[in-house]
């Protein structure tokens, strides 16, 4: 076994650890959503603030793409053929998400100004489950962006230019 396979394995048996005694989600799924595995590379007595950091960063940069979405400054150029095919739902939820994100935002500000286990516990599973709706939600408005892309493009032959 490697130093980064019993890393890996010492991770796993803290969470255990910690999925028993708060209700956290499967180690499994969880490290399939926001890849909390990172963790095992850090050295700490805080496992449960690391892997919040690593949901946090996940979930901040879907709020920092959602945002240069909606509102749009010095953004690169592919994120404007994206906003001109986004219809008035697409943008509701996305404003929806926002708020969402927006919220946890917030949320992380708490957290990192003083260290209580039981928050970042709570921070932890409800992010999962705020998650697994956002997902929903932000596969259905990309799938809608990706057909309109389409049909842009099969109808004027041109691309983002013509």
């Amino acid at each position: 076994m490697t130093k980064a396979e019993s890393n890996l394995e010492k991770l796993k048996e803290s969470y255990l650890d910690l999925q028993k005694k708060y209700g956290l989600p499967d180690f499994d799924n969880f490290n399939k959503e926001f890849g909390i595995e990172r963790a095992s590379d850090v050295e700490t007595d805080f496992v449960i603030r690391e892997i919040r950091k690593i949901v946090s960063e996940k979930l901040s940069n879907y709020l920092r793409f959602v945002e240069t979405i909606l509102h749009p400054i010095n953004t690169p150029m592919f994120v404007f053929s994206i906003i001109k095919s986004i219809g008035i739902k697409e943008k509701d939820i996305l404003t929806e998400i926002y708020t969402k994100l927006a919220k946890i935002e917030i949320r992380l500000i708490e957290l990192d100004l003083s260290f209580v286990e039981e928050k970042e516990v709570i921070f932890i599973r409800d992010s999962y489950n705020i998650w697994q709706e956002i997902k929903k939600d932000l596969l259905d408005v990309f799938g809608a962006i990706q057909l309109n892309l389409d049909n842009k493009f099969e109808v004027n032959n041109r691309g983002y230019f013509g």
